[in-house]
């Protein structure tokens, strides 16, 4: 720690370079806590549970299933409950105000995700009225909506067998930071009796199995149950589901980590170069170091120490600055219900501050550990 000061007064020498350096750095985090939320948010594998099988039509999601599966999916060994749900597809006024809509059963489908909560007074009016919908707070704010309104949405899927689709909103769900607080919700019997066609027919079925380890055998257990009739089934753990919607566009993970590394890699040249010079400007004084005293190790370990130092205050910054940025709400106004700053992206982003200094600050710190006295003086 007694040498902080000699490290912090060699950063000042150059005070633009060290500006500008800085400057780079910093938007190199602020990427990486940016496009670290993206990954999250095209994954969204944390959104599912483990304890949840889902169930759809094997030759595509767009198939619907029968409502008779839910018998004989439930009198299934290991199956605590079942619930189905559908895509609803409507838009609020304008075609670029879209968000999940679902059909569901209202008490099953919040046992289902306990996560999700919803206060007892307005679960029970939503039981109360057939027309009635649940919101997720983000939507209702996005759009300014409260109990009490009464919302209309355009088909895009499911026309109306006359008038319009129109709901009571009579709750307002919350979740914890990173959960999806953008869903809509209504209720199934009102669904299936409003529409024009597919009366009777589900879009997918949700199971809770009691043991999540035996995932994989249930969900073989339940596409057999099914085999051969006139809707054959796939089932896999939602978190496979969801993972394989979004791997539809693209494997989006894989994808930016790409960026990243090439990223990394020019930031790294780009601050080894400046350490580099930095080393060859101050060869004379770190030969009088030398001549003082100061060990090839404690000279190694200066000019490491101010590579890592200022790789870490503009990482620092900048992920600080990625976590405010993201908190300002989702770009694409709900179509990535996941999009919140991962808390484990900090502890990477510093760990990688670390290695980036270390990695650009080596080449010349080995340099100036080998660097001799008599050398360095006839340097000039």
């Amino acid at each position: 720690m007694k040498y902080l000061y000699l490290v912090w007064r060699n950063l000042q020498r150059r005070r633009t370079r060290t500006i500008f350096t800085l400057l780079a750095i910093l938007v190199c985090f602020v990427m990486f806590g940016f496009m670290s939320t993206l990954r999250n948010a095209f994954t969204m594998v944390n959104a599912a549970g483990v304890d949840r099988l889902m169930m759809t039509n094997k030759v595509s999601i767009i198939q619907p299933l029968p409502l008779g599966y839910m018998t004989k999916i439930e009198a299934v060994p290991g199956v605590v409950m079942a619930t189905h749900s559908d895509w609803f597809g409507g838009v609020y006024q304008d075609p670029k105000n879209q968000f999940p809509q679902f059909p569901v059963d209202p008490e099953p489908w919040l046992k289902m995700y306990p996560e999700f909560h919803l206060p007892p007074d307005q679960l029970k009016a939503w039981e109360t009225d057939r027309q009635g919908a649940v919101v997720g707070r983000e939507t209702a704010e996005r759009y300014g909506w409260k109990i009490g309104d009464r919302i209309p949405l355009q088909a895009t899927i499911w026309q109306p067998k006359e008038g319009s689709w129109e709901f009571n909103i009579v709750g307002i769900y919350d979740a914890a930071p990173g959960k999806d607080r953008t869903q809509f919700w209504f209720r199934y019997d009102y669904f299936d009796e409003h529409r024009r066609d597919g009366t009777g027919m589900v879009g997918w079925y949700l199971i809770k199995i009691a043991n999540p380890s035996d995932g994989p055998a249930m969900s073989n257990r339940m596409d057999e149950l099914f085999a051969n009739s006139s809707f054959e089934t796939k089932t896999a753990t939602e978190s496979a589901m969801i993972q394989s919607w979004a791997n539809q566009i693209g494997d989006i993970g894989q994808i930016i980590i790409y960026i990243l590394i090439v990223v990394f890699f020019t930031i790294l040249l780009i601050v080894g170069n400046t350490m580099a010079q930095s080393v060859r400007e101050r060869t004379n004084e770190l030969g009088a170091l030398k001549a003082l005293g100061f060990g090839d190790g404690l000279v190694l370990s200066l000019v490491l120490a101010e590579s890592v130092t200022l790789s870490l205050i503009a990482g620092g910054i900048g992920l600080a600055l990625a976590w405010i940025i993201v908190a300002q709400g989702d770009p694409t106004k709900g179509m990535l219900p996941m999009y919140a700053f991962p808390v484990n992206s900090v502890a990477i982003g510093l760990g990688l501050a670390v290695a980036l200094g270390i990695g650009a600050g080596l080449p010349p710190a080995l340099s100036a550990m080998r660097l001799r006295i008599t050398d360095a003086m006839r340097r000039n």
